[in-house]
């Protein structure tokens, strides 16, 4: 399967965002936590990925300062970042892992009572890189069946994170996504037509992320974090036509000093006067309203 490293080019197209705003921006917040790596859910070993203890190793029992991290992000971190978007009525998309989502039924509740886009995180927070495709494919379906159990909807958007070769594909071969985020290429939704059917991909990132807190290459503390958030926000308001996604992580952006960073970032972004701030699946509807895909 060939790459395309071409995209737009020089010339992308214009994405007409609503209200004549110059950038469109999307918060996700990630809810993983109780669907990691553990032995308590039948893995190997404990996880050792996205947590403050940076470069830990993973153990063939139970990791219990491991899991105290994770259980930070459902039972205080998730909470203080509704807080901070109910306060202030600005809509996002939760990356919602089932299978903890399913340990959690009033952050679950509380997700849907705020009118937040729950997108499928996949069935469990972990690596896919070598799982077999039937496995992958049957976890899929699985994370499908659930999330609909426990929201009342099938998801409409993806994003599996720890992908496989094969994830683009089954996703598509699934066939009920409106989108696709497991792509990390551009600054706009695009179409991706290499499969059986044109599949919509609205691109996430990995360094608007608060993962890079807790990265030996990344941000030290919340002000380096809110310098490169409202830079790139002010690059793509002066480029205009653009779309800035923001990944947050409840055990990460969830503590408090980190979330005071947050908060400044969000009152940044409402007072410029120039963002669509949108769930991920109306920027996909917009994307398909305006930019439908044609032979």
């Amino acid at each position: 399967m060939t790459r395309d490293l071409i995209g737009y080019g020089q010339t992308p197209p214009d994405p007409q965002w609503p209200n004549g705003a110059r950038v469109a921006v999307q918060f996700v917040v990630n809810y993983e936590e109780g669907a990691e790596n553990s032995v308590l859910n039948g893995d190997k070993g404990s996880e050792a990925f996205l947590s403050e203890m940076v470069g830990a190793g993973s153990h063939p029992d139970r990791a219990m300062a491991m899991e105290s991290l994770y259980e930070y992000g459902s039972r205080a971190g998730f909470w203080r970042l509704h807080r901070l978007f109910t306060e202030r009525g600005l809509p996002i998309t939760v990356f919602g892992v089932a299978k903890a989502m399913e340990m959690n039924p009033e952050a679950v509740a509380a997700m849907l009572a705020a009118d937040w886009e729950i997108a499928s995180h996949g069935l469990r927070w972990i690596d896919y890189q070598y799982q077999p495709e039937e496995v992958e494919r049957a976890h899929i379906a699985e994370a499908i069946a659930l999330h609909e159990k426990l929201t009342g909807q099938r998801p409409l958007g993806w994003y599996q994170g720890r992908t496989s070769p094969n994830t683009a594909r089954l996703v598509a071969e699934e066939g009920g996504f409106t989108y696709d985020a497991d792509s990390y290429a551009d600054d706009l939704p695009y179409w991706d037509t290499r499969y059986d059917k044109a599949q919509l991909i609205v691109p996430y990132t990995l360094d608007v992320n608060d993962m890079k807190i807790v990265a030996l290459n990344g941000f030290t503390e919340g002000e380096q974090f809110f310098r490169h958030m409202r830079d790139t926000f002010d690059q793509l308001r002066e480029e205009g036509g653009r779309m800035m996604s923001i990944g947050l992580h409840a055990r990460i952006a969830g503590k408090p000093g980190r979330a005071r960073w947050l908060a400044r970032f969000l009152d940044h972004v409402t007072a410029s006067g120039d963002a669509w701030v949108a769930r991920r699946i109306d920027i996909a509807r917009h994307w398909m309203e305006v930019h439908p895909y044609a032979d």
